[in-house]
């Protein structure tokens, strides 16, 4: 997959970030990754909330490459290839856990309940919090003006 064919496809559109849209997907990933930890909570909506938060992260990658993806089916698969595209082979390990962890989030949130584990929703909750320093570091990098 390569930006040109996306862009073709209408999956994805030109885009110029903000420090201040950035800014904002910052505070949803650091709500979420908060809420993640709340005792009580269900193993389901932990493992849920913690892969809304490695969304996020990836969609601050495709923002400071330039794009935003088109809202249309498979939006939660396209922004994890299109972050690889992104990111490059740096994030291919999260980028593939992420990937499994989204069929999971999809079986909990439309058809099942008691679905993740303990094991399972404290190691999206980590893998989360490693991908979202993961992406600021990318960011530090490559676009130093966006960094908080």
């Amino acid at each position: 997959m390569i930006w040109k064919k996306l862009l073709a496809e209408h999956k994805v559109h030109a885009h110029s970030t903000s420090k201040k849209e950035l800014d904002a997907l910052r505070a949803v990933i650091t709500r979420d990754l908060s809420d993640a930890a709340v005792k009580g909570l269900s193993e389901d909506r932990r493992f849920a909330t913690a892969y809304n938060a490695a969304l996020q992260a990836a969609k601050m990658a495709i923002a400071c490459a330039g794009y935003r993806l088109a809202n249309a089916p498979g939006h939660h698969r396209l922004t994890f290839d299109a972050a690889r595209l992104a990111l490059g082979s740096s994030a291919v390990r999260s980028l593939d856990y992420f990937e499994t962890c989204r069929r999971k989030r999809n079986v909990i949130d439309y058809d099942h309940a008691f679905v993740a584990t303990r094991t399972e929703a404290a190691e999206i909750v980590a893998e989360a919090r490693a991908f979202f320093k993961l992406v600021e570091n990318w960011i530090a990098a490559h676009h130093p003006k966006l960094i908080p």
